[in-house]
C-alpha cells in the first residue's frame, strides 16, 4: 500500500505544481525535490510492499516512505488551508482582521518552511536506504521466482492449497454434486463447435475444487480423447504455459516431446499444440485466470474441428469468462456461496470430526460461521483453527467469536486463508486498492449505496475526471471494476436493474480492517472500541460509541469523519471539540442520521471539505457561512427540514451535487407529495452542477425555469410544485439539457396540468429515468421518442387513451409503472412483439380499468406484475400464461370476484393462468407496503 500511497501524492504535487499556486518563496523547490525522490522510489515501492511481510528491514523503509508521504501531503493541505484561504471583511474590522492574520501568518509560514526541509533531509535518508535495499529485495525476487513464486515471497502454501484442492475426497464436499453434474451437462453436449465453459467467483468459494471434481468424473474422461490442466495464475508466463500443455498432450499419449518443445518462441510451442490437436476432441482447463490479456495470449491455439472440444476456465475476473465465452462461444457458471445448511455440515464436518455441534456451542459456532457467508475457505479454515479448541473451554470459543481479525493476524491456520483471499487486493491498481480499502470504513453487515460511495471516493479525490469522462463516470467504472474481480457483491437494484447497493463480504472485510489500520488508512470506533489510534486518516464512528475527549495528534492529521451511530454519537458540543483539536483538514464530513436540530457552523472553516452529508437528521436550516466551503463538491441534506438556501450557496462554484428534498411523513417516493428547497435567484451560475433536486417552481418565477437550461451539465433534474402556467419554460430548459439522465417532474397539486408539450422534436437522447407526478391527460408527443428510457413513472396522469399503443416501441424500457390514478381508461392491451426488454409492469388504483389483454408474443422479459386497487377488474389477464418469465404477480385490494374465482381453483380460467407464476401474492397492501394475505 505504501506505493498506493506514493502514487496518489504524486498526483496531488504535479497538480499543486501544474496550477501554479502561489507557493513560498523556496517552497516549490523543495516540493519539486520531494516529488523526484519519491517518483523514484515508486517502482521499487510495488516490489518492496509484496515482500514487506517476510522481511523486517524491508516492512520498515516502506513504513517510512509511507509515513513521510502522509506529512508531506498534510504540510500541503495545512499551506493551502492557511495562505490560499481567504476571508474577506471591508472597513476597520477587517483591516484589523487583516493585521492579525498577517502575523500569524508569518509564524506559520516558518514552521511549514521548517517542517518541509525536515520532509526534505527525511526523504533523502529514505532515498539512501532505497538504495541499500534494492540489491537485496532484487535478491528476494530472483529467489522468489526460482523456487516458482511469482509474486515475492514464499508461498509455497498457497500453491499447495489449490494443488490438495484436486486431492479432496468426494465424500468431503459439501454443496458440489448440483454445480458438477450441470458443469459435465455442458461439456458434454452435442455441440460440434469448440465452447468455453467457465467458472466464475470470489476467491475461496471452491472453482480449483468444483472443475477438478468435473475434470476428474468418469463420464468427462471417456468423452474427450485429450485431457490438459494447467494453472495460469497472476504473473504467468506465456511460454511456460505452452510448454506444460505440450508436456501433459505427449505424457497422456506416452510419447516423447517433439523438437520444439522446450522452445521459448511462443508460435513454435503453438505450432506443436494445434497440429497435436488438428481433428480431436479435447477438454483443456485453464485454472485461476486472472486477466483478459492471458486469455487473448493463449486462445490461438485451441483449434476448432467442429469435434466438441471444450475449454474450462476458473477465474475471479468475470471479464475474463465474459469475453472468453464471447470469443468461442459457451456458458457461464457463476458459483454461489453454501446455503445455511450446507455451510452447518461442512463446519461441524471440519470442527468436530463429523460428531454434531455440543449445545452449549452452537449460539457461538452460529455467529462464527455467520462471518463465513458461506464462503468454503473460510469456513474450512476457521473450522480446522477451532478443532484445536477445547469444547470446554467456552471462553475460548467466545474470544474467536469476539475478535476473529486477531485470529487473522496470529493463527498460522488463517494465515493462507488470508493470503488467497488478499492476492485480489494485491492485484489492484494503487486508486483501485484506495477505493476497496475505503470500503472498511462501513460497518458490518453494512448495505453501501453506490451513488453515496462513489461521491464519497470523488470528495476523497480518489477518482479524478479523465478526458471524456466525469469523475463520477470514472468512479462508476471503478465500482464496476471492483464487482467485476467478485471483490463486492451486489447486496440490492433498481427496478431498471441498476446496482443500488452492495455488500462486502464479512471475511474479507476483515482482512481490508487488518491492512486499513496497519496502513493508518483508517479507524473504526465502537462501543468496545471508543479511542483511534494517533495519526490516522479517516475516522468511522459506528453504534455504540460513546464519545471521550480527543487530543490533538488524534484529529489533527484526519481526512474523513463518518458517523453510524445514533442519539449520543454526535452533538455540536461534540463537533466544537473536535474543532478545537486540530480538525481543519477534513475533506468528507458524513453525519447521515444523526441526533443533529441544527447544522453545526464550524463545519463552515473547513476550507479543504468537498463532501458534506446532514442526510437524515432534522436540521431545519444552512448558514450564510456555508459560502466559505469553496472547494465542496456534495451537499447533501435529503430528508432533512431544510426549505430553503441562503445566496451565499452560490458562491459554491465547485458544487456538483445538490441534494435537498424529502417525502412527507409516513408516505414512500411514489405516494407522498415532495418537498423540496426555494428557488434561488442566480442558480444556474452554479455550471459544475450535475445533480440538482429538489426545486420547487412556484417559489422561483417563469425566468427560474427558463435558467435551468444554462446548466448543461445536469444529469439529474428535481422540480417540484409545478403548474400549468410554467410549461413553455421548463420544456425549454429540457430540451437544452442534453446530459440529462434523470428527470423527476412533480405538480403543486393532483389536479394541476404538467403542461410537457411545448418540448420539440428533440427531448434528451441520454434519458433513462423519468418519473412524472401530475396530470397529463394525454401523453407527451416525444416520449416514445427516448430510446435510451429504462424507467418511466405516471401518477395522477388521468390518461385516457391506452398509452401502451404509443410506448411499445421503446427498446430499453425495463420498468413501466401507472400509480395511482395514472390510467383513467378501460383497457390496457400488450400486443405481440412489443415491450422487448420490459421485467416489471404495475397498475395502481386504476379506477375505470377492466381488461389487461396480453397477446402471444408480447412482453417476453416481463418477471414482475403488480395490479393494485383495480376494482372493476374481475378476470385474469387473458394470455398471462403466455408470460413464461413471470416470476411474481400481485393482487392486492382487488374485487373480489376475481379473487374468489382463483380461490376455487382447478377449472377455472382465472386459476389456470396463474398456475405457471412461481409466487402469487393475493390480499391487501398498505401505503406503507406491509402485505396481509396468502401466497400460493
Amino acid at each position: 500500500m505504501a506505493e498506493s500511497v506514493v502514487s496518489f501524492l504524486l498526483e496531488k504535487l504535479s497538480y499543486l505544481l501544474a496550477e501554479e499556486v502561489n507557493l513560498l518563496s523556496g517552497f516549490r523547490t523543495e516540493v519539486v525535490y520531494v516529488r523526484d525522490e519519491l517518483d523514484r522510489m515508486r517502482a521499487f515501492l510495488r516490489a518492496a510492499d509484496a515482500v514487506e511481510d517476510e522481511d523486517e528491514e524491508i516492512k520498515v523503509w516502506v513504513k517510512q516512505v509511507r509515513e513521510v508521504a502522509y506529512d508531506t501531503e498534510d504540510i500541503l493541505d495545512d499551506f493551502l488551508f492557511r495562505f490560499e484561504h481567504r476571508h474577506r471583511r471591508d472597513g476597520f474590522y477587517g483591516y484589523v482582521c487583516k493585521m492579525v492574520r498577517a502575523v500569524k501568518n508569518l509564524k506559520a509560514r516558518h514552521r511549514i518552511a521548517s517542517e518541509l526541509q525536515s520532509i526534505k533531509t527525511r526523504v533523502t535518508a529514505i532515498a539512501e536506504g532505497h538504495q541499500r535495499y534494492h540489491s537485496k529485495l532484487n535478491n528476494t525476487m530472483e529467489v522468489g521466482t526460482k523456487s516458482g513464486n511469482t509474486a515475492g515471497k514464499d508461498k509455497t502454501s498457497l500453491y499447495e492449497l489449490r494443488s490438495d484442492a484436486r486431492l479432496l475426497e468426494e465424500a468431503q464436499l459439501v454443496g458440489i454434486d448440483k454445480p458438477k453434474q450441470e458443469l459435465i451437462c455442458w461439456l458434454v453436449e452435442e455441440v460440434s463447435e469448440i465452447q468455453v465453459v467457465a467458472v466464475v467467483g470470489m476467491g475461496g468459494l471452491g472453482k480449483t475444487t468444483l472443475v477438478s471434481k468435473v475434470y476428474d468424473d468418469l463420464q468427462v474422461k471417456k468423452h474427450f480423447q485429450h485431457h490438459v490442466w494447467v494453472t495460469v495464475s497472476q504473473s504467468f508466463k506465456l511460454d511456460e504455459i505452452l510448454r506444460q500443455i505440450v508436456q501433459q498432450l505427449f505424457n497422456e499419449i506416452k510419447q516423447p516431446l517433439p523438437q520444439g518443445a522446450d522452445s521459448t518462441d511462443n508460435h513454435i510451442l503453438k505450432t506443436i499444440i494445434i497440429d497435436f490437436l488438428r481433428g480431436k476432441r479435447y477438454l483443456l482447463v485453464l485454472d485461476d485466470v486472472w486477466g483478459v490479456e492471458a486469455w487473448d495470449a493463449m486462445k490461438i491455439a485451441f483449434p476448432n474441428h467442429h469435434n466438441g472440444s471444450r475449454l474450462l476456465i476458473s477465474t475471479r475476473i468475470a471479464e475474463v469468462a465474459s469475453i472468453s465465452t464471447k470469443d468461442l462461444g459457451g456458458k457461464i457458471y457463476r458459483l454461489k456461496s453454501l446455503s445455511l445448511e450446507e455451510s452447518w455440515t461442512l463446519f461441524c464436518a471440519k470442527t468436530f470430526q463429523g460428531h454434531p455441534c455440543p449445545s452449549h456451542l452452537e449460539i457461538i459456532c452460529q455467529n462464527i460461521l455467520k462471518r463465513c457467508e458461506g464462503l468454503p475457505l473460510a469456513i474450512v479454515a476457521i473450522g480446522g483453527m477451532l478443532a484445536t479448541k477445547d469444547i470446554n473451554r467456552i471462553d475460548e470459543w467466545e474470544l474467536v467469536d469476539r475478535s476473529l481479525h486477531v485470529e487473522l493476524v496470529g493463527n498460522n491456520k488463517l494465515r493462507v486463508m488470508q493470503e488467497i483471499l488478499s492476492l485480489s487486493f494485491n492485484d489492484l491498481s494503487f486508486d483501485l486498492k484506495y477505493c476497496f480499502m475505503y470500503l472498511s470504513i462501513f460497518p458490518e453487515d453494512y448495505s453501501i449505496t453506490r451513488n453515496i460511495l462513489i461521491r464519497l471516493w470523488v470528495g476523497e479525490r480518489f477518482v479524478q475526471e479523465m478526458e471524456g469522462r466525469t469523475s463520477e463516470e470514472v468512479g462508476e467504472c471503478y465500482f464496476n471494476e471492483l464487482l467485476n474481480r467478485s471483490l463486492i457483491q451486489v447486496d440490492e437494484r433498481y427496478r431498471d436493474g441498476r446496482i443500488k447497493s452492495c455488500r462486502v463480504h464479512d471475511i474479507l472485510r476483515e482482512i481490508i480492517l487488518l491492512k486499513s489500520k496497519d496502513q493508518k488508512f483508517a479507524a473504526m470506533t465502537s462501543e468496545e472500541n471508543r479511542r483511534s489510534p494517533d495519526g490516522v486518516r479517516r475516522l468511522s464512528m459506528h453504534r455504540g460509541t460513546k464519545i471521550d475527549s480527543y487530543k490533538d495528534n488524534d484529529v489533527a492529521r484526519l481526512r474523513s469523519l463518518l458517523f453510524f451511530g445514533e442519539e449520543d454519537s454526535v452533538s455540536g458540543s461534540f463537533l466544537y471539540s473536535f474543532f478545537n483539536h486540530g480538525l481543519r483538514l477534513l475533506r468528507v464530513m458524513d453525519c447521515s442520521g444523526a441526533c443533529l436540530s441544527k447544522f453545526p457552523e464550524e463545519i463552515t472553516r473547513l476550507y479543504h471539505l468537498r463532501y458534506l452529508s446532514l442526510r437524515n437528521t432534522s436540521v431545519t436550516s444552512v448558514p450564510r457561512s456555508i459560502g466559505k466551503l469553496r472547494n465542496l463538491d456534495t451537499l447533501d441534506l435529503k430528508n432533512t427540514l431544510v426549505q430553503e438556501l441562503p445566496t451565499e450557496i452560490l458562491q459554491l462554484q465547485c458544487l456538483r451535487h445538490l441534494i435537498v428534498y424529502r417525502y412527507d411523513s409516513g408516505s414512500g417516493s411514489s405516494a407522498g407529495r415532495g418537498r423540496g428547497f426555494k428557488a434561488l435567484e442566480g442558480i444556474e451560475n452554479l455550471s459544475s452542477l450535475t445533480q440538482l433536486c429538489s426545486v420547487e417552481a412556484n417559489r422561483g418565477g417563469h425566468d427560474f425555469l427558463a435558467r435551468i437550461g444554462r446548466l448543461t451539465q445536469l444529469t439529474r433534474l428535481g422540480v417540484l410544485q409545478l403548474e400549468a402556467e410554467h410549461g413553455q419554460a421548463l420544456c425549454s430548459s429540457i430540451e437544452k439539457l442534453r446530459n440529462l439522465r434523470s428527470l423527476s417532474l412533480n405538480s403543486r397539486t393532483e389536479d394541476d396540468i404538467l403542461d410537457l408539450q411545448s418540448i420539440s422534436s428533440s427531448p434528451p437522447q441520454l434519458l433513462q429515468r423519468l418519473y412524472l407526478r401530475g396530470r397529463l391527460e394525454k401523453l407527451p408527443h416525444w416520449l416514445p421518442r427516448l430510446t435510451s428510457l429504462a424507467t418511466l413513472t405516471f401518477e395522477f396522469s388521468m390518461l385516457q387513451v391506452d398509452p401502451l399503443d404509443s410506448l411499445q416501441a421503446l427498446p430499453n424500457l425495463v420498468s413501466l409503472r401507472f400509480h395511482e390514478r395514472a390510467y383513467g381508461g378501460e383497457t390496457l392491451s400488450f400486443k405481440a412483439g412489443t415491450f422487448p426488454m420490459l421485467r416489471e409492469f404495475h397498475v395502481v388504483k386504476a379506477e375505470n380499468l377492466r381488461m389487461v389483454r396480453v397477446e402471444d408474443g408480447a412482453t417476453p422479459p416481463l418477471e414482475h406484475l403488480m395490479l393494485k386497487d383495480c376494482k372493476l377488474l374481475k378476470e385474469m389477464p387473458p394470455g398471462i400464461e403466455g408470460l413464461r418469465n413471470l416470476k411474481n404477480l400481485g393482487l392486492f385490494n382487488m374485487a373480489e370476484e376475481l379473487i374468489a374465482t382463483i380461490y376455487r381453483g382447478s377449472e377455472d380460467e382465472n386459476y389456470l393462468r396463474v398456475m405457471h407464476i412461481p409466487s402469487v401474492y393475493i390480499g391487501q397492501l398498505t401505503d406503507e407496503g406491509e402485505f396481509r394475505g396468502h401466497v400460493l
